[in-house]
């Protein structure tokens, strides 16, 4: 499940001048792409500006002085490359909002538009679970991260795409709806066996 999490600023007294401290942690969102989920992280020091981003637990942005407590920081994600833009605005007397931006987008409508543009599937096998993504516009398949390699045949009533989940046969069959405004319908067969297809959402 798709999860973006915004956390309320937290203050307290620390002191008799009641100086005000705030947690860090600020904001989480995952971002689904071709080659999986990519968690982004903001940590915003409200006194000091810091500002550091992390992306899969991996410091990607780090500003640890800032007089401007608010701004944006734009960085990349995924395979292939995502442009992703935080920005931290003002929300009230010392409190702030966080949004992002992800391929020119609001996180909410990027999400969606990955939902149509892009076939999920969980394969379960002895030795882990396999993430298989088909990627609708280029018919590019990515598995765990990886673009395959494949092959394009054209059947009786659509086509197939073949390649290996875990050196098992497997292909994704592509037929017409007969519903313009569904297009068509991909199914994913290992082995011969059908997978159902894994929905994200939010």
């Amino acid at each position: 499940m798709l999860k973006c999490y915004v956390f309320r600023l937290v203050m307290q007294n620390v002191d008799h001048h009641s100086q005000i401290m705030a947690v860090d942690l600020v904001a989480v969102w995952d971002v689904p792409c071709s080659d999986g989920i990519h968690q982004v992280e903001v940590e915003h020091g409200t006194i000091s500006g810091r500002r550091i981003i992390k992306v899969d637990g991996q410091e990607i942005v780090r500003r640890d002085w800032m007089f401007r407590l608010v701004g944006s920081e734009t960085f990349e994600v995924g395979r292939p490359r995502v442009r992703c833009t935080v920005k931290i605005e003002p929300c009230g007397a010392f409190a702030y909002q966080y949004s992002l931006d992800v391929d020119g987008k609001a996180f909410r409508s990027f999400t969606e538009h990955q939902s149509k543009v892009m076939r999920t599937w969980l394969v379960t096998a002895r030795e882990g679970t396999y993430r298989v993504v088909l990627e609708k516009g280029t018919l590019d398949v990515w598995v765990n991260g990886r673009k395959l390699e494949t092959a394009g045949e054209f059947v009786e009533d659509g086509t197939e795409t073949h390649f290996e989940v875990g050196k098992k046969p497997a292909y994704i069959r592509a037929v017409t709806s007969g519903d313009k405004r569904q297009g068509l319908v991909y199914s994913l067969y290992v082995q011969e066996q059908l997978i159902p297809e894994h929905k994200e959402t939010l």
